[in-house]
């Protein structure tokens, strides 16, 4: 009973500790944020995190509150407490009566008001500078105002010093000055959010858009320092006791240091490179999401994916465009339109991950209509941005109309044909029947084989309509209005008598003629065989006679396939479906028409001038003319052959060779922009070598390979050679080449 007061105590004890380190956090947060801001550097804003904290704690001193200073500041609080809660703090069994009283009416106003008094605290306030730190973070990165604090400690110069060369040693008379400091300072692009750098090395590998600032400081007096690259001089400006310059990395290319002391004696640097890189297009991947699909009318209609965007420097936008194409041919319409990701929030982030779900009935699609789409980002690159796209997705509803032949009130016949089956369909049906024979019953099979029998009929029926023949309707009608010969009778006790072709007959398949009176009462007409009568099926085709006999041997051959399935025998109706097919493949392959070539028509000959073999008017033209291939690097190849002769005849160089090492040295630079690192040490060399500086033997040799490397390599000319190499001599020029 004498605990439950203090255990209020002691939580509100609690309570006012986790304030004061919520206000520590507060501080901490906003000053390592704005440290982050200003200076993008991790380490940077993790230590004034920790170092903030310290402080502040060190200042707040949460370990200091106890229970006293509890009941001390609920007394202040609590008019009702009547300056009694230390009470709560004593021992229950030292307690006079009065005072154990007094300890319970103490406890119960207490229990009622701590719910309505909070710590002391100033949680406002630390949100406050919080937030204004946090500002003064960003106003300070976007303006770019504190940028010394990007700038780091000056490095110590340890390599690629800048040595300065005399360009006639024979003139310089007194100690030449000496750098004493070198530096170059890295402005990169304002939308890369990337700090200053300085540094002292010379060979730069920088963004492109980067601004660059050089700044020599020399020990003794110096006059018309200037700096030297792809050819052009560019004079540098005395600030502060240091020479600079700054120019805007573009390109990437070469250059060097020149200056003259005061007595007039020129030093000339080595080379260094500059290499600039290119910003990255972002790179777009899109997930859980096919080329093509397509949608019935009636099911949902939805494309739902993920697109993962990442950029070397931040995205600035992205977005989906979309295309709708409704109707066909010339009444086609498109609709295009940008749609945005779902809770998309770009802010300058290095990777996205984002997702979009497109409803086709919420773009008003319709069966028939096409929907196209990609998407689309773009970077913060300045001027212009990078823009990149993804490939093209393709989503279609499918149409539900069809299209039926109509007849109008002025046509009075349909013109459309009917469908029949191929005979490799047939052949593949029978197949089909014969491979599920097990599992249908007699009835179902033998219905199904006698409708494969019907379609064989329909087929034959449409080639023999190639040859002339009418269908069997006409054909018998004719007969029996003619009187000429009798309708067929069929025996009732047969089913199969009206299907069945009696192969056994005098007349098989028509192949032997009918002898009869009119028969040879046409022969007897002289003209008969003068005559083209469409009239008789043997004269009314479309082919020539080598087709016609190959065409009646197919219907042949669907006769007896016919034949068998009308008997419920698929399986002996199969070989003379092949021979029918097989004989249908040759006709078609024999029937294929060639169009002749057409050649030069030329004029015709006057039979006048034909022969007399006078030229007078006859003119000729004839051009000839040396094509060759332009010559690449040709300085570069005299140069090899001309520093070989130096090198086997130790010579010294002449004027003539000056210049042709320079030419060279042209060509070699043009070569090497695209890599400058490659190619520096030879263009170096070559450098000295033109200024006189060094012309050494190893110099010589070092050149002369550099610059065979840097040549193309030749295409292969494969010719014929009688050389004869041995293993001995391959060996031989291995250990040459090895010791060379």
């Amino acid at each position: 009973m004498n605990s439950g007061g203090k255990n209020i105590l002691t939580n509100f004890l609690l309570r006012w500790r986790l304030t004061i380190v919520f206000e520590v956090f507060l501080f901490a947060v906003g000053a390592s944020l704005c440290v982050y801001l200003v200076t993008h550097r991790m380490p940077a804003s993790l230590i004034t995190f920790v170092m903030i904290g310290l402080i502040t704690v060190l200042f707040k001193k949460p370990w200091k509150l106890n229970l006293t200073s509890v009941s001390s500041y609920l007394d202040s609080k609590l008019e009702s407490l009547e300056y009694s809660s230390g009470l709560l703090l004593q021992p229950w069994d030292r307690l006079s009566n009065l005072a154990k009283l007094q300890h319970l009416k103490i406890a119960s106003q207490l229990q009622q008001s701590i719910k309505k008094l909070h710590p002391p605290s100033n949680i406002v306030k630390s949100i406050s500078i919080a937030g204004a730190l946090v500002l003064l973070g960003f106003l300070a990165d976007q303006l770019q105002l504190l940028d010394f604090f990007k700038t780091p400690q000056r490095p110590k110069t340890e390599s690629n010093i800048i040595n300065f060369q005399p360009q006639d040693s024979a003139q310089v008379q007194t100690k030449a000055p000496q750098l004493a400091e070198q530096w170059v300072t890295i402005q990169y692009p304002r939308y890369t959010n990337v700090g200053t750098r300085k540094v002292s090395n010379m060979d730069l590998l920088v963004l492109e858009g980067s601004k660059l600032f050089w700044e020599l400081t020399f020990d003794a007096q110096v006059q018309h320092v200037s700096m030297q690259s792809m050819g052009n001089n560019y004079p540098m400006t005395l600030e502060e006791a240091s020479y600079k310059k700054d120019i805007l990395a573009t390109t990437s290319g070469f250059y060097n240091f020149k200056f003259e002391d005061v007595q007039g004696s020129s030093y000339s640097s080595d080379l260094f490179s500059i290499e600039v890189l290119r910003d990255a297009n972002p790179i777009i991947e899109v997930q859980g999401l096919e080329q093509f699909r397509s949608f019935n009318y009636d099911e949902d209609k939805n494309i739902q994916f993920n697109a993962v965007i990442t950029d070397d420097y931040g995205i600035s936008d992205a977005h989906i465009v979309a295309t709708v194409s409704k109707g066909s041919g010339e009444s086609v319409k498109f609709r295009e339109e940008k749609l945005p990701f779902e809770g998309q929030s770009t802010s300058g982030s290095k990777k996205l991950v984002l997702s979009k779900k497109i409803n086709l009935d919420a773009m008003e699609m319709e069966p028939g209509d096409e929907l196209y789409f990609y998407i689309e980002t773009a970077d913060y690159k300045t001027p212009s941005a990078n823009i990149s796209r993804s490939e093209t997705f393709f989503a279609v509803i499918k149409d539900t109309t069809s299209y039926e032949f109509g007849v109008e009130g002025t046509l009075g016949v349909d013109r459309m044909p009917d469908y029949f089956r191929s005979q490799r369909q047939l052949i593949i049906d029978t197949e089909k029947l014969l491979r599920n024979r097990k599992s249908l019953s007699k009835k179902d099979f033998n219905f199904q084989s006698n409708e494969l029998g019907y379609d064989q009929k329909a087929l034959r029926t449409k080639y023999g309509a190639f040859m002339g023949e009418e269908s069997e309707i006409a054909i018998a009608e004719d007969e029996g209005a003619d009187g000429d010969a009798p309708v067929p009778e069929f025996d009732s006790d047969d089913p199969l008598a009206e299907y069945t072709h009696d192969h056994d007959s005098e007349n098989e398949h028509n192949l032997v003629e009918t002898k009869s009176e009119d028969k040879d009462k046409d022969s007897k007409n002289p003209l008969q065989e003068y005559i083209h009568d469409h009239g008789d099926p043997e004269m009314a085709t479309l082919f020539e006679e080598s087709l016609k006999a190959k065409l009646l041997k197919a219907l042949s051959e669907m006769w007896d396939a016919e034949l068998h399935l009308r008997l419920y025998d698929p399986e002996k109706s199969l070989p003379y479906q092949y021979k029918a097919l097989k004989l249908i493949q040759e006709i078609k392959n024999s029937a294929r028409i060639y169009v002749h070539r057409i050649g030069f028509d030329p004029p015709p000959i006057k039979e006048d001038k034909r022969l007399t073999g006078e030229l007078d008017e006859v003119f000729s033209f004839r051009k000839s003319e040396n094509i060759q291939d332009e010559e690449v690097f040709p300085s570069m190849k005299l140069t090899i052959t001309r520093l070989g002769e130096l090198l086997l005849k130790e010579g010294t160089l002449e004027p003539q060779d000056i210049a042709l090492f320079e030419q060279a040295g042209n060509e070699l630079s043009a070569k090497a922009i695209e890599s400058p690192g490659k190619y520096l040490k030879t263009l170096q060399q070559l450098k000295n070598i033109i200024e006189r500086t060094d012309t050494s033997k190893e110099t010589l040799k070092e050149v002369q390979n550099g610059l065979l490397m840097a040549l193309p390599k030749m295409d292969p000319n494969p010719d014929k050679s009688s050389l004869f190499m041995d293993e001995i001599n391959l060996l031989l020029l291995k250990e040459l080449d090895v010791n060379d």
